[in-house]
């Protein structure tokens, strides 16, 4: 058997040059897999950004049927107006109809022309300060003082809200009819446990909320909420005593003699206010006596949109009716 010829130095030289070259594509070709691969592989902080951003997108997202608004919504129904003060008298035309000066002194926000000989086509036909400028209606209250001169709100925002019934109550919400007058409050209340209303002040939490005027440190204002009953009895626009034609929930539902859930008003007023609050007084005497007086002008058409879209959905929405 014939033997192989012995490689000569150069072919050696080869050899190991090409086996040197062989390994180094394969460790290249490692290396780089290697990389791939944990770059592939979210890390600890990545995977925990993803799961929120899925949390969030879901949490977003509508829970039942509604207007087309997409997934980003707040699930809060609600559509607001802001009101400017408008004009001082001592009128009202709910309680006292047609008699200028018998009422003690009321702040009007809204309607620019309401006073004691008010009627629904003054309202629809009037300028107002509120923000959305389709609301004409008109809202008052008593007028705050402070060492007896008057203070008005820097702002007075009214809500229209979807709570404190169950969820099918809210989805088979109606509108406010027009011309519906109403009175929440007790103007006549003689202590704290006789009203309904509250004050608090605005970024102070730690000041305790209460039925009557609260000190509220320097720097933030005196605030009052009171909210309007949402339960229409269905069939009449006013009472003898502005009040009884609607009613307050029982159990999250509307009691059967005011079955019609309609949004329930909330009242906010920020006096620009603070400080000892034995020098308040309102019109109507002390701080439990807070009430507020609504008398609908909304156009149909735009009342009924926003309880379509915000109100039954579960949709905060903006001055214009339009999911935030």
């Amino acid at each position: 058997m014939d033997r192989a010829a012995p490689l000569s130095g150069t072919h050696r030289r080869l050899r190991i040059v090409t086996a040197i070259g062989a390994l180094l594509v394969l460790l290249g070709t490692y290396l780089v897999s290697a990389t791939d691969q944990a770059d592939a592989t979210p890390s600890r902080a990545d995977r925990a950004d993803a799961a929120s951003a899925r949390a969030d997108r879901a949490d977003a997202a509508p829970d039942r049927a509604g207007g087309d608004f997409g997934t980003n919504v707040i699930r809060v129904a609600e559509f607001p107006a802001d009101c400017t003060y408008s004009h001082r008298l001592p009128d009202d035309p709910i309680i006292f109809p047609g008699l200028p000066g018998a009422s003690h002194m009321h702040s009007f926000f809204g309607s620019t022309v309401t006073n004691a000989r008010t009627t629904l086509p003054d309202l629809v036909n009037s300028p107002t300060t509120c923000n959305p400028r389709v609301d004409v209606s008109s809202y008052w209250v008593p007028t705050l003082y402070r060492d007896n001169v008057p203070v008005e709100p820097a702002i007075a925002t009214f809500y229209y809200l979807g709570e404190g019934v169950r969820s099918d109550v809210v989805a088979n919400t109606q509108p406010f009819p027009l011309g519906l007058r109403l009175v929440a409050g007790n103007a006549k209340a003689s202590g704290p446990n006789d009203s309904i209303a509250r004050w608090s002040c605005l970024h102070a939490g730690h000041v305790p909320p209460s039925k009557d005027f609260v000190n509220c440190p320097s720097g933030t204002m005196l605030e009052s909420y009171l909210d309007f009953p949402q339960c229409w009895n269905g069939r009449d626009l006013d009472s003898p005593d502005h009040k009884s034609h609607l009613a307050y929930p029982v159990n999250q539902a509307c009691p059967s003699t005011h079955p019609v859930h309609v949004p329930k008003l909330r009242q906010v007023l920020r006096y620009p206010v603070t400080g000892d609050p034995s020098r308040f007084r309102l019109a109507s005497g002390p701080g439990y006596t807070m009430h507020g007086d609504f008398f609908n002008a909304w156009p149909v058409a735009e009342m009924a949109r926003r309880v379509q879209d915000c109100i039954r959905p579960v949709i905060k929405c903006g001055h214009d009716g339009r999911p935030i």
